[in-house]
């Protein structure tokens, strides 16, 4: 008998949150030097003190965020025996998908979205205030996104399409929501099978989706992306996924950088993205089959990071091709108009990407929003100075 009668019951009886799905998405961690040097007993804020208040943003920011968890700074003695003015400690909190500086905690879930990357979805909604976006192959040699919002949940993001079978890997580690149209059923049954709120528009009455009368369907579906955050606001919060480095835009993200004016990326015949380093918004600039890439907006396309990921295809589900995102593989990082070398790993699906310089440090990005590229093994990198 079809199952998706079944997935349908669940999705429509879960109005709000469950229990084992907070506590799950609050157990997760991600492996980062930084995030388990820094946390301190359950409950109480992580510390560090400074020698001066301002090395905050060269120092502070070398570490990567704290999931968003509060960080007092209280100055110390610039000579040993001179007494210190006493002052009330400033408290610092970090987005944890950005590394950046915020004024407070976020305490609400991670939105994960299966974004469209057909022509005719294009431009899409809100992409710029994303965290996080990965590019993925699917069939017909054309790609997708998943992109994940927490630090700027916009009003309405999409259009929103189909998943694939690499997709529950890529979203279980930031726990949360996952959003999406629909897809086979035995792929929509994987995406169950995690912690993940699943929100479904092809059986769902939950009224977080509409159909768009200004686009031509199915690239037409758009959810109210901070509807559904607020409807399960009781999620905790996304575990760090990246080290980040300084504050600095312009710094490379390792020693071993080499200045990159842009780059071209082969998924297919079909897709070849590219970036290009823009100095005066401190941003790569996005573009596709050779044309600027726009959002919905009106703004080009832009990331603060890219990573680059070379990885292996499964097709054992026949036409449809499946990102292999357990294992490991060759890695770049640009950031700053610089690019550095390394590999990636991912020890399981729940596992964050691990990024490791060629010398054995941590890769780090900048903080700001970061594109993950999954290029397949058998297309192409080209980086040019």
């Amino acid at each position: 008998m079809n199952a998706l009668p079944a997935v349908r019951r669940r999705v429509r009886a879960s109005p709000a949150p469950r229990e084992g799905r907070a506590a799950a998405a609050r157990s997760a961690a991600a492996p980062d030097d930084y995030h388990d040097a820094m946390r301190g007993p359950a409950g109480e804020p992580s510390r560090r003190r400074l020698a001066t208040l301002g090395a905050l943003a060269a120092s502070v920011l070398l570490l990567s965020g704290c999931q968003g968890s509060p960080l007092e700074l209280v100055p110390v003695p610039s000579e040993p025996g001179r007494p210190v003015t006493t002052t009330p400690p400033i408290s610092v909190s970090f987005a944890p998908l950005r590394g950046t500086m915020i004024e407070a905690p976020l305490g609400h879930p991670a939105l994960g979205v299966k974004i469209d990357n057909h022509e005719a979805a294009r431009p899409q909604i809100a992409l710029n205030r994303s965290d996080i976006v990965f590019e993925e192959l699917v069939e017909g040699g054309i790609t997708r996104y998943l992109a994940v919002w927490h630090s700027d949940v916009p009003e309405e993001v999409g259009p929103v399409r189909s998943i694939r079978p690499m997709d529950p890997d890529i979203a279980a580690p930031f726990g949360g929501i996952i959003a999406y149209s629909g897809g086979q059923e035995h792929f929509v049954g994987m995406m169950m099978a995690t912690e993940l709120v699943n929100l479904v528009f092809d059986y769902d009455d939950s009224g977080l989706f509409h159909r768009a009368d200004d686009r031509p369907g199915p690239h037409d579906v758009i959810l109210a992306a901070q509807e559904a955050v607020a409807r399960y606001s009781e999620l905790a919060p996304p575990p760090v996924q990246f080290a980040y480095g300084s504050a600095d835009p312009l710094a490379a993200p390792a020693l071993a950088a080499t200045p990159t004016s842009s780059f071209d990326l082969a998924f297919s015949d079909a897709r070849f993205p590219g970036w290009e380093w823009d100095a005066a918004a401190s941003a790569w600039l996005r573009w596709q089959e050779g044309e600027p890439d726009l959002e919905a907006s009106g703004e080009r396309v832009r990331a603060t990071n890219v990573v680059t990921l070379r990885v292996g295809i499964d097709w054992s589900f026949g036409e449809v091709p499946r990102t292999v995102m357990v294992g490991s593989g060759e890695a770049w990082v640009s950031a700053g108009g610089r690019t550095a070398h390394g590999t990636w790993s991912k020890d399981a699906p729940g596992s964050p990407i691990v990024l490791t310089a060629d010398d054995g440090s941590r890769l780090r990005l900048a903080p700001g929003n970061t594109w993950v590229e999954l290029v397949p093994n058998e297309g192409s990198v080209t980086f040019h100075p």
